[in-house]
C-alpha cells in the first residue's frame, strides 16, 4: 500500500536537496526557496503543479508507475532512490537490467550542462531517451515516438523520412551499422529479449533489413563523423563523442563541430533558427 506520508517526506526532501543548476535550470535573483520551487519539479516531471503538490501534501490519487517512473527521472534519482520511491508509492520496484530507460543522475547532469551543444542518450536500441535543445534543433524531437519505431534502426527501415537527416553517401553504411549492432544486441541479450522482437519485426516487415541480416556482419563501429542534412542550414560535418554507462547501456552522443569550419558557423545558426522547422 502507498506510505503518503513517506511519500511526501522523501519527495520534499529530494526537491529541497535540489538546486537549479543541477537540473539545468537558470538560478534567478529572485529565488527565496532552499532547492527547486514545485512547479519546476513538475514541469521536469511532466505534470502539472497541482498534482505534484498534492503528493507532497499527502492527498490525491495513487501515482501510477509510469507517473513513479517520471517523478524518479525529474527529480535525478539513483537507482536505489528510484526503487524506495516506487516501494513509497506502493509499486514493485522495475527489475534492474541494463534494458532500462531510468537515466543515471549523472548523465543527466552532463547533459543539462550542454546548453549550447546538440547532444543526446539513447539506449542499446537506438533509442532516444533525452535530447538538448539544439539536438532537438539538429533532428528533430526523437523521444516522440513510440512503440518499435523508437529504434532509429527500426525508422531506418521503415520510414524513408529518417534517411533524410543523413548524408546519402553514407547510407550504405548506416544501413550495415544498424543491422550489424542489433544482431550484436540480440545475441547478447537472447530469444525473447526486445532486441530480438525489433529483429523479428524488421525481418518481416523489410527486404533490405533481410538482405544485410543474412550477411552476419557483426562488431561494425558507428563512424566519429557524423554527416547530417538540416532541411534548413544543409549539410554538417560532425563530430560525435560518446559516454557509456555501463549499469544501464545507455550513451550519451555528444555533436560538435571544428572551430572556424562551416559546420562551426552553421551550429551557431542553428542555435538561433531552433527546433521550429523540425518539430
Amino acid at each position: 500500500m502507498i506510505d503518503r506520508t513517506g511519500l511526501a517526506e522523501f519527495l520534499r526532501h529530494r526537491r529541497e536537496a535540489l538546486q537549479p543548476e543541477d537540473v539545468g535550470l537558470p538560478r534567478g535573483r529572485r529565488r527565496r526557496t532552499s532547492g527547486l520551487r514545485r512547479e519546476e519539479v513538475a514541469a521536469l516531471c511532466h505534470m502539472s503543479t497541482d498534482y505534484y503538490s498534492r503528493l507532497e501534501q499527502e492527498r490525491g490519487p495513487q501515482p501510477s508507475e509510469q507517473m513513479v517512473a517520471s517523478i524518479a527521472q525529474g527529480l535525478h534519482l539513483s537507482l536505489d532512490e528510484r526503487d524506495h520511491l516506487f516501494r513509497l508509492a506502493g509499486h514493485h520496484a522495475p527489475t534492474r537490467d541494463a534494458t532500462g530507460e531510468h537515466i543515471s543522475p549523472g548523465l543527466l547532469r552532463i547533459l543539462d550542462r550542454l546548453h549550447d551543444t546538440p547532444a543526446e542518450i539513447v539506449t542499446e536500441l537506438g533509442e532516444t531517451l533525452r535530447q538538448t535543445e539544439l539536438g532537438v534543433a539538429l533532428t528533430g524531437d526523437l523521444t516522440r515516438y513510440t512503440g518499435p519505431a523508437r529504434s532509429i534502426g527500426y525508422r531506418w527501415f521503415t520510414d524513408p523520412a529518417t534517411r533524410e537527416l543523413y548524408a546519402p553517401g553514407d547510407h550504405p553504411f548506416l544501413t550495415r551499422l544498424f543491422v550489424s549492432g542489433l544482431r550484436g544486441v540480440v545475441t547478447l541479450r537472447g530469444p525473447g529479449s526486445r532486441a530480438a522482437q525489433l529483429a523479428d519485426l524488421l525481418l518481416a516487415r523489410s527486404e533490405e533489413f533481410r538482405e544485410v541480416w543474412d550477411d552476419h556482419e557483426v562488431g561494425l563501429r558507428p563512424q566519429e563523423v557524423k554527416n547530417f542534412v538540416h532541411p534548413e542550414l544543409g549539410a554538417l560535418e560532425l563530430t560525435c563523442q560518446s559516454l557509456l554507462d555501463p549499469r544501464q547501456s545507455h550513451m550519451l552522443l555528444v555533436y560538435t563541430a571544428v572551430p572556424g569550419s562551416e559546420s562551426y558557423d552553421k551550429l551557431q545558426l542553428l542555435s538561433v533558427i531552433g527546433a521550429h522547422s523540425l518539430r
